[in-house]
């Protein structure tokens, strides 16, 4: 039986409904991505400002997790390891040192690992505000474990029970600013299509 070729027409209906519109799903993902990267630098310049790490040695409000929770929510898993490279990178360039960029990044991937894991495996069992938290002291658990494998001691641990006190008082804030923004870029029809595409 032979085949004729499909009208110009009907394969650019097809273009659009399908190559089409996944292209542009994930052109829009990319200037997401880039934006929140962008909030993300900003929030950690204004972080630098604040000087909590004077009564808790290397903590930190980690206010940058509130676009990678945000993140999580609308986009996929790669897609928050993308911002969350981005951040680490880009923060450690501006701000930090190598050594602080290997703490900074093994807080993160692990952090993602447990938040991820809560907030997609648990199917809405877990608040914001509790992914938050946990992803507050794996960070900080994290940095430590990363901190003992460089400096080849394990003494440091000696400050987790501090910094997980100040993760539990970062974690509630940045949960709690997490679902409010959330709730409001919900009501944005583009941000409702990326969460279910």
């Amino acid at each position: 039986m032979l085949s004729y070729p499909e009208p110009q027409d009907r394969v650019s209906d097809r273009y659009q409904a399908g190559i089409g519109s996944r292209g542009y799903y994930d052109l829009r993902r990319v200037v997401i991505i880039a934006i929140f990267a962008a909030i993300t630098i900003v929030l950690g310049l204004i972080e630098a400002m604040i000087p909590l790490q004077l009564a808790v040695p290397g903590a930190k409000l980690g206010l940058g997790n509130i676009m990678v929770l945000t993140c999580l929510y609308f986009l996929r898993a790669r897609d928050a390891l993308t911002l969350i490279a981005l951040k680490t990178v880009l923060t450690a360039l501006i701000l930090g040192t190598f050594s602080s960029f290997l703490f900074s990044i093994a807080g993160s991937l692990l952090s993602f690992l447990f938040m991820y894991g809560l907030l997609r495996i648990g199917s809405g069992r877990f608040s914001m505000i509790g992914i938050s938290l946990v992803g507050g002291v794996t960070h900080n658990i994290g940095q430590l474990g990363a901190a003992t494998i460089v400096l080849g001691t394990a003494k440091i641990f000696y400050y987790l029970p501090f910094l997980m006190a100040a993760g539990i008082v970062t974690g509630i804030f940045v949960g709690l600013a997490a679902r409010y923004l959330i709730q409001r870029l919900e009501r944005i029809p583009a941000f409702e299509e990326l969460r279910y595409s």
